[in-house]
């Protein structure tokens, strides 16, 4: 009788340590990003009308969000096993060497610097560094006129860099965290202009809220090839996003995406670029 007892409990205690080994490797493989119905990890901007936005009922919308699920959907995982999370500029390059993510559709354009990081996948859009101004502002006509005005950016971007480098040595550089900061900032005056890519510009601009306040420069200041960031050295994923993106182009998935999300703003995109034909 004692020899039952001893072996039913040998029983339960080796069933519970399988249970937990068996959790264990469930856990492991969501945090890999494995498909089979696992859940996938992915970052973006929450903050950018027509691109990477929260709405009030938690969802995420946006043509980023759109190439984001397409990808995600190519690889094993259904919209519903995606968990976005918010990767401002300044952390995106941490947030994949960490692991924090699979990978990033955030606005992140391909560049040296960066690529010294991270690997990219893609070009999937073009875009233009412009400036935002106030609609009533007529002072800000050429880029060399940002001299000695309020340019403000977000912590990380290379835009504010670029203008003050390259073409208005003494525009005054405001870094905020986010571009919604910036864009308080140019309501209220304590800042001229607003810098970043005319995507973005375009999304701000056509905002129920900011209809009419706001306006594009229209300066094509430079080229802006917006790629998918993953850790450095993952060639068997590039090679899989790449033909994610290729194949969102051709079935037109990607041109729906573009009329969904830039069509409201009359933003005048460029063509679905080559992938691996970054811009200078």
């Amino acid at each position: 009788m004692q020899l039952r007892k001893v072996t039913a409990a040998s029983a339960a205690v080796l069933a519970l340590a399988l249970t937990a080994t068996a959790c264990g490797s469930n856990e492991k493989d969501d945090a890999a990003g494995s498909g089979g119905g696992k859940k996938i990890t992915i970052g973006i901007k929450i903050d950018q009308p027509g691109l990477g936005l929260q709405t009030p009922n938690g969802k995420f919308v946006g043509f980023d969000v759109d190439v984001a699920t397409y990808v995600a959907k190519e690889l094993g995982f259904d919209a519903e096993n995606i968990n976005f999370v918010e990767t401002k500029s300044a952390d995106r390059e941490t947030a994949i060497e960490r692991g924090d993510v699979k990978f990033i559709a955030a606005t992140y354009s391909i560049n040296d610097e960066r690529l010294q990081k991270v690997d990219f996948a893609g070009p999937y859009l073009l875009a233009h560094q412009d400036v935002l101004i106030r609609a009533d502002d007529n002072s800000i006509k050429a880029p060399e006129d940002l001299n000695k005005k309020n340019l403000c950016s977000v912590t990380g971007s290379t835009s504010a860099k670029n203008v003050k480098e390259k073409l208005a040595p003494e525009a005054e550089l405001q870094n905020y965290g986010g571009y919604s900061e910036c864009l308080t900032g140019l309501e209220s005056k304590a800042i001229d202009a607003l810098t970043t890519d005319d995507s973005i510009l375009a999304g701000y601009a056509a905002q129920e809220a900011h209809k009419g306040k706001f306006k594009l420069a229209g300066f094509k200041m430079t080229n802006e090839n917006y790629g998918i960031g993953l850790k450095k050295g993952d060639a068997d994923l590039k090679k899989k996003i790449d033909a994610a993106l290729t194949k969102m182009v051709s079935d037109g998935s990607w041109d729906k995406a573009v009329e969904t999300n830039f069509g409201p703003a009359n933003y005048k995109n460029e063509k679905a670029p080559e992938i691996g034909n970054v811009v200078k």
